[in-house]
């Protein structure tokens, strides 16, 4: 029921909001939440680890991304230009023969991310299976 206040002649009703009930729900739950906190223990988060191959690569092939986005593929310390059109059929030409070929793509940090998205996504589309990314920067 509102409160009433008498001024003068009339009663009329005072529009005002009880915030004591409101600040007495708010201290019980700060004490609950001071009370809980403590025992509450920190959680335990699994991060995902390095999955280790069973061996080496037998045959490593590097594909070198540039600063200008120019591609060449590195196979035995010999490095030779390529382009995205034919890099996955000059990539499968160097795997025949190899038992367990691995790729890596190795990139200048100035480099687009969508140019190294289109390596990776030409090299999908051909079937090879082992592809990395080299955490160094080629200079």
């Amino acid at each position: 029921m509102p409160a009433v206040a008498h001024r003068g002649r009339g009663r009329r009703t005072i529009n005002e909001i009880n915030m004591v009930p409101f600040i007495d729900v708010m201290l019980v739950l700060l004490i609950i939440f001071m009370v809980t906190a403590p025992l509450i223990a920190p959680s335990v988060i699994d991060l995902p680890s390095v999955g280790k191959a069973a061996r080496q690569p037998d045959q490593v092939l590097q594909i070198i991304v540039g600063k200008d986005e120019t591609l060449s593929l590195k196979h035995k310390d010999q490095t030779s230009p390529v382009t995205l059109k034919n890099l996955a059929q000059t990539v499968k030409q160097t795997q025949v023969g190899a038992a367990n070929p691995a790729v890596v793509i190795s990139a200048d940090k100035s480099v687009k991310y969508e140019a190294v998205v289109k390596v990776m996504d030409t090299l999908q589309r051909a079937g090879v299976a082992r592809v990395g990314l080299s955490v160094q920067t080629v200079n």
